[in-house]
Formats: structure tokens, sequence, C-alpha cells
């Protein structure tokens, strides 16, 4: 079977047992702050183990994108040295949510693997918690011989997801590859780190709770949580001893052999380097996609690490120039089947690549420059050992692997501390771990989980509707629920039915009333913290509301009207920036309010005039075509298939709305939108800027925010034209001269500052005199910038030849010191030295080089005193 096969079987096999096939989550993982990427299948269904989030099913099979690359058995530094470990993996895996528990999972699992699949029972072996007798019989019920099932502690066998919260044992499958493989140890056995005994299928039997003390208690609705590496077990059913050699990586060898002129599986050295370009291809590839970019912190600083590896090793196979563009494209060709995502997201991945290559080529050379000197100067100093901190320097801002750093050291019989390297990785993973824990979005507060969990859902009709009456559910004031509320207390409602937006997908919540003959809410934020639960937020302007009475909500419309306008424009925008920038353009993030649209997109270089206007000047052409907006319901997979644009990494249900503007623009939102295009009005850009590494930002306006804004500035422009006495269509004419006279002027003053300096510099030098056979002069000379200042000494410098200079004054209420040393005399007297001392007279500081330095202070009455205080010094 081929691992698309196998991939597809597992689904089909679970699907046709009543579970939902959900799609593989993000790789970045929404409301959980204490992940850094999505590493196991059960982390999408985290919020409905911990009974904060209800879905439509109570089975589920997935196969799940993963990346682990840190921690004790992912560090980076392993993988391509052994046959098993990956950044990149697909999660193979089958959930219970209350539904089934031991027996059906066991014996589904049995069933798939030894019935289905074929794989030989007799060399299958079974672990589980040391005192979970059940699991024990239950494998004895399906023909497991009681001395194949060995018994391991919590270490090995007990899953908990946290130090409190849902837990229990759990029970892996295993299979015996046979002596030919792994340690060759006579005592071998399950539990042996060597290959031999390899884990497949660890299920994991959710049954109790951890409470704050410790205590297990069970739980009402036990869960099972199973996982199998797709790489595993393809390696298995395709007969072979390491999993890159399935047909999930030769032909990304095939690929990097075409580049480079290596064949994979000759030399064992470079083996290392081909397993590292293909596994690191494969992670980069689907981080890009799902939105992580490179960069030197949280998750883009492990993307980074991954690529300059991956990057490093292709030059020590002899690649010169950009390759892994080129592997990460072999990587969309084979699994774009499987994530649909990454036929969209393909030009972008390819050019975040491209770019990076070209930056590590740069970072490279800077290192080796580094590296290089850093020897020179332990060379002379007559040391063997490089500082831990430079090693690590190289190793964290220059991409260089130790082993690299390590080479180039052995070479000339030297090496580095390694002592000191692991102190500053240890820090640096510290403040890693600080950069990300709380990157993305917070926790839903507890009330809110309650809430979804009870089954209290809000109907949304606002796509039709502004106003529409309900009944009152809940009303909640901070993190309680109350009965009623009083004139002047802010509170929270939820209703049955709701026509308010609640802020999501970067659109901003509706406001307005909540209103009856006995009460008036006053509606500031409308918001939705869980899907199918919108919450207004408000303040109760007149009367007492009580939970249960039916009310009468009404959205302010004219907001609501010009947030679908900016809506409906950055709809637009995407799709004419993809026209004119290309299609490695995706949104990047948005803001859409009332008065404004915000729109981050991927991009690497900021915009030419020329563009801007250019996308400025067709998005108003598509609203001058009048096009129509229309929406509908679609299964995802279907949506994704037929090409509609969705955002990195967001969390999208099974069925999902799709946003078609004519045939020109197809979108996943969820948002308020304007019927036609000609709606919008007009289109106007106000900036464009960069917020992050390879990420741009256009802000602009639509309808009657860009009518104003155009006033606005035709207003302004008419005022500068009657300041200079002409009209708005001469203006630049009129400027253009200003500026050639105002040059004209400014060469009159320059040259009317030299003449009057060198009479000046005439009247300085009789001031000249000789102190131990040193010529000193030292002046006020008040009025002059420091720059004109340091011009003074460096000509006065010239006329004397040999001495030293001093000069002081004020110019704006500063008080500015210059001192100059000719070169003769720098090895007796420091300038830098001598104007520290000398500051202190004008309450300032100041500092240099040698034969050059300059001070500031505050005190001017003591300048006369710090003038001669050189006399003294000297």
């Amino acid at each position: 079977m081929t691992s698309h096969e196998i991939r597809r079987a597992f689904l089909n096999y679970f699907e046709q047992r009543d579970h939902q096939i959900v799609r593989s989550s993000s790789l970045v993982p929404k409301n959980d702050p204490t992940l850094l990427f999505t590493n196991a299948g059960m982390v999408q269904f985290k919020g409905v183990f911990l009974a904060e989030e209800i879905r439509s099913y109570r089975r589920a099979a997935t196969s799940q994108k993963c990346v682990r690359a840190g921690g004790k058995h992912n560090d980076l530094e392993i993988v391509g040295k052994t046959a098993r470990h990956h950044t990149f993996f697909e999660m193979l895996g089958n959930f219970s949510f209350g539904d089934y528990f031991k027996k059906e999972a066991i014996e589904m699992g049995w069933d798939l693997l030894t019935h289905q699949w074929g794989l030989p029972a007799e060399k299958m072996w079974i672990t589980i918690y040391l005192d979970d007798d059940e699991a024990f019989h239950l494998w004895r019920r399906v023909g497991i011989p009681g001395d194949r099932i060995v018994r391991l502690g919590e270490k090995d066998n007990f899953w908990a997801m946290g130090e409190t919260g849902p837990c229990g044992p759990c029970s892996e499958i295993v299979i015996d590859q046979g002596e030919g493989v792994g340690c060759g140890r006579p005592g071998c056995q399950v539990g042996c780190d060597c290959d031999r005994f390899l884990e497949l299928w660890n299920l994991v039997f959710m049954q109790f709770n951890r409470d704050s003390a410790g205590g297990l208690q069970p739980l009402a609705k036990p869960c099972i949580d199973t996982g199998m590496g797709l790489e595993r077990i393809s390696a298995i059913l395709q007969g072979v001893k390491s999993n890159y050699e399935t047909d999930l990586f030769r032909p990304i060898f095939e690929e990097i052999q075409t580049i480079s002129h290596i064949p994979y599986g000759q030399d064992l050295q470079s083996d290392i380097s081909l397993r590292v370009i293909a596994d690191h291809s494969r992670a980069a590839t689907f981080l890009i996609s799902d939105g992580v970019l490179p960069s030197n912190e949280g998750r883009g600083y492990v993307l980074r690490r991954i690529m300059r590896r991956a990057m490093r090793h292709g030059k020590m196979l002899g690649m010169e120039g950009p390759f892994l563009y080129r592997t990460s494209s072999k990587v969309v060709e084979m699994m774009k089947d499987a994530y649909p995502e990454l036929r969209e997201t393909e030009a972008f991945v390819s050019k975040v690549i491209q770019n990076e290559e070209e930056r590590f080529s740069e970072t490279l050379d800077s290192g080796l420059k580094i590296l290089r000197e850093e020897l020179e100067q332990l060379q002379q100093q007559g040391g063997r050992v490089l500082s831990g901190e430079v090693a690590f320097r190289l190793y964290d801002t220059y991409g260089f692997p130790l082993d690299l750093t390590a080479e180039i050291l052995q070479e000339k019989g030297m090496n580095f501390d390694e002592a000191g390297f692991k102190a500053q990785m240890d820090e640096q993973k510290n403040k890693s771990k600080q950069a990300w824990q709380g990157i993305g979005e917070g926790r839903t507060r507890e009330i809110y989980r309650q809430l979804a969990n009870e089954g209290l859902k809000t109907v949304f009709l606002g796509y039709g509707e502004t106003q529409s009456e309900s009944k009152i559910l809940q009303l909640i004031k901070g993190d309680e629920r109350v009965p009623f509320a009083d004139q002047g207390e802010e509170i929270e409602i939820v209703t049955e039915r709701t026509p308010f937006y609640g802020e999501a997908g970067g659109q901003v919540g509706d406001r307005g009333v909540i209103f009856h003959e006995e009460f008036s809410i006053d509606v500031e934020n409308t918001i939705k913290p869980i899907e199918e639960l919108i919450i207004h937020q408000g303040k109760v302007k007149r009367g007492k509301v009580r939970k249960g009475m039916e009310a009468v909500l009404r959205v302010e419309e004219e907001r609501r009207r010009a947030i679908a306008l900016n809506h409906t424009g950055t709809h637009l925008l995407q799709a004419i920036l993809r026209e004119v920038l290309g299609d490695h353009v995706h949104q990047a993030g948005s803001l859409v309010s009332p008065d404004r649209l915000r729109f981050d997109f991927t991009h690497f270089a900021a915009m030419e005039k020329e563009e801007l206007e250019r996308v400025e000047a067709l998005v108003n052409q598509k609203i001058r075509e009048n096009l129509k907006v229309e929406t509908k319901i679609m299964a995802v997979e279907d949506a994704l298939q037929t090409g509609a644009m969705a955002l990195f990494g967001e969390k999208y249900g099974e069925k999902v709305r799709v946003v078609m503007v004519s045939d020109f623009s197809m979108e996943l939102c969820g948002g308020t939108h304007t019927s036609r295009t000609g709606d919008i009005g007009l289109f106007k850009i106000v900036s464009e800027s960069g917020v992050a590494a390879g990420v741009r930002r256009i802000e602009a306006l639509t309808g009657e925010g860009a009518y104003r804004f155009i006033k606005e500035e035709e207003r302004e422009l008419l005022e500068i034209a009657s300041f200079l006495k002409s009209t708005p269509g001469e203006l630049s004419s009129k400027i253009e001269r200003l500026l050639e006279r105002q040059k004209e002027l400014e060469k009159e003053i320059s040259s009317f500052q030299d003449r009057l300096s060198h009479q000046e510099l005439s009247t300085l030098l009789p001031l000249v005199k000789e102190i131990k056979g040193v010529k000193v002069l030292s002046a006020k000379v008040d009025g002059k910038e420091i720059k004109r200042m340091r011009e003074f000494v460096d000509q006065l410098k010239g006329k004397i030849g040999s001495g030293i200079i001093l000069l002081g004054g004020q110019s704006q209420n500063k008080v500015s010191m210059v001192m100059g040393v000719t070169p003769d005399l720098t090895h007796r007297f420091r300038a830098n030295e001598m104007i520290k001392k000398i500051a202190l007279h004008i309450g300032g500081t100041g500092g240099g080089r040698p034969d050059f330095a300059q001070a500031g202070g505050t005190d001017y009455k003591k300048l006369d005193e710090a003038l001669q205080a050189i006399d003294d010094l000297i």
C-alpha cells in the first residue's frame, strides 16, 4: 500500500464505523497558549475532552499534521541521524467523546492492523499500565497470549493532559521486527530503545480526572484518544526498515539527487544530510502554509532553525544557491491531495523559502568571517578553546550547526567550551519558551465555557435582519450569572436569537440597543467567544432587565452598513493584490470596522507607488462594475477544492460560508457584506507599511469615509495653494522653483559661513600656548552648531601641526565641547579620556576616540573653568 492508500484506508475504516472524518487542524494551535505547535491528533479536540466544547458528533477520526521540534525525544540535532525521528509527521487517530471505550478501541485497533492490513498476529506485542486488568483481559479476548502483554509503569503507560484534568492508562500495540533489526543484544525486549520492538499505535483510555490534590476520580463519560504515526505504519506495511525508505520520502530524495547528483543509500554521512533536507522540507512547507514565517522568536525562530539546518546540509552536499524551494515544491506535489490548502499557498511558500535562502547565504558568509576572526585572535593569544558564547552566537544567529563549528575547530587542532555553549542554549530555550507562552489566543473565560457546555446557543439572524425579537436566556455580571440587572449596571446578555454580529474574522462586533417597555440596554459591543454563542455587552440605561424576558434587539444600521462596505472592500483588495503582486499574497490578518479597513498580507517588499495606484484603480473599477455579491453554504473540502481562499491557520467547521463577488473573488467568510460592489461607492488607500518580516499592511477607506478623506485632502491642497498665491494645478512647479531658490540661498549662506570661519580661525590661532612642550589651544566659540565646531577643530589641527585643541560654546541652550589631539600625541594624551574629566565641570559627560572626542553639559557658567582645566590635565 502507498502512504496515501494507508491514510485513506484508515479514515475509511473508521468512517464505516460511524466516525466523523475531521480535517486536520492548523499546526498553529487555536485557543491554546500552552503549545508552540500542534503535536498530536488530540490537540484540536482538547476543548471537548475538557468539557469546554460540544461537537455534533461523538466519534471522530483524523489524519493530523504535527510538528515536534524540541524536548527530550525530538531535539532538532537528532533528526536525520535515526530511522524514526522527524520534525513534521502525520498522526492517524480515532477518538471517542463519551461514546465507546476500551473494548471497542482495542477490537477496532486489532482488527484494522491484523485483519484488514494483514500484519502477522504472532509478531504483535501489547503494553498496558501496571494495574489495568481490564485492558489485559480485553487483549486476551482478541487473541493475544498473556506472555506477550507487558505491564509498564506510569512513565510509559499512563497519560495526562496536565498536572490536573483528564488522564488515564494507555496501551501500545508493538510489532517485533525480528532479531535482524535493532541493538542485537540477547536481552532485547519490549521497552528497549532500539527499533526491534517498534511502537505502532498508542490507545489512551481517558477514564479519570486528577484533582489538585493528585487524587483520581472516575469520569462520568470516559473517552478514547489514539495515535499512530503514518510514517511508521507506512514503513511496516511497505516492508522497509526506516521511515525514510517509504514513499513519503523517496520522491524528495529523487528531487535532491537531481539537484546534487548524490543518490540516497550510498554513503552514511551524505545520507544524514539527505534525510535532514527531506524531513525539514516537509516541516518548512507545512509550517509556512499554516502562516508561520521565519523570525527570531517563538514559532518563527523554530522554523528559521529548521530551514537553516536544511540549507547548511545542502551546502555540505555541494549544493550552491537556493534549492530548498524546489524540494518544498516536491512536498506540495506529493501532499496536496491530502492537504488541499497546500495548493492555495504553494507560490507563497516558495517565495518565503527563496527569500530565507538568500538571507541565509549572506549570514553564513558573515558567520564564517566571524569564526575566522575569533580563531585568529585565539591563536594570537595562544588559546585552543573557543568560548561557548561565540559558538552559541554562530549557532543561534548564523544558523551554524554545532558540528560544523566543531569540525572547523578540529581541523585547526582546537575545540570549544561545551559547558558554556550548553548554558547559553538553556538560557535561549527559557527565553524562547517565555516568548511563545501566550502566543495566539488566550483561553476562553470559564463562564462562557460553562454556558456552551450546557448546550446554550444563539441563532444568528444578522445576514438578513438588523432587528428581531428574542427571549433573554442569561444575564452575566463579571463571572457570575445574575437573575436581573438595574439601571446603570454593566451587563452581558445571551439571547435565543440575535441580529447582532459577534466580533470574529477581523470584523468588529455590532452595537445597538436591546429594549422592552420595562427596560433599555445600550449594546456597546458584541462578541462570539465560542462558536454559536453570541454575547451582547452593554449597560442598562433604563428600568430593570430580568432573565427570561422577551426583548427587541436592534442593530445600529448605519454603522453595520459602513462595516459591510469595508468588508466587501477587503475581499476586492485581496483579489486585486493577488492579481497585481502574485499568488504568494495571502491574508495574514485584518480589521474591518465602520471607519476603516486594515489588511495585512504576505509580501516581501514595500509596494511601489505605481503598484499602489494600480491596486486602487482596479478596486474602484470593480466597484463601478457593480458586481453581485452572493453567499453559499458548502462543505469545507468542496469549498477549498473549488478555489475558495481560506485564512491561514483558521479553524473551520465541516460546513462553511463562502462569499463570492461574481466570478472575481471567492473566500470562506462569516462576515456581513453588501449585496453589490457598487454600494461601496469609492475605495481609497491611505497607507502601506511593513508590520513583520514578509508581512505588509494596507489601510484604506470606503464609501463616505473615502469621500471625506478626499475632500479633506482637497481642502488642504487649496489652503497650501492660497499660501503660495497659486492654484492646485500649478503647485508642483511653484514648489519646485521655491526649493531650487532655497538651495541657492543655502549655498550662499554656506559660502558666507566659510569666509566667516576663516576669519574666526585667524583670530583663534594667536591664542595657542605651549604647556610642557605641547601646543594647546583652548577657546570659547559661542553660537556654533556641534558640526561647525568639529570642522573648526579639524582645521586648527591642520594649522598647528602638532598639539591639542579644545573648543567650547553654547548653542540653542546646549553647552558643547569638542577636543582634538594630533596623531603624534595620542600615545600620551587621549581625547576620549581627557574630555570625560573636563566635562564634569559643566555637569556633563563625553566620549569618542583618542584623536577626537566631544562632550555635552548643562552648566554654561562653568564653561570658562572647564576650558582652563586642560592646562592642569596636561
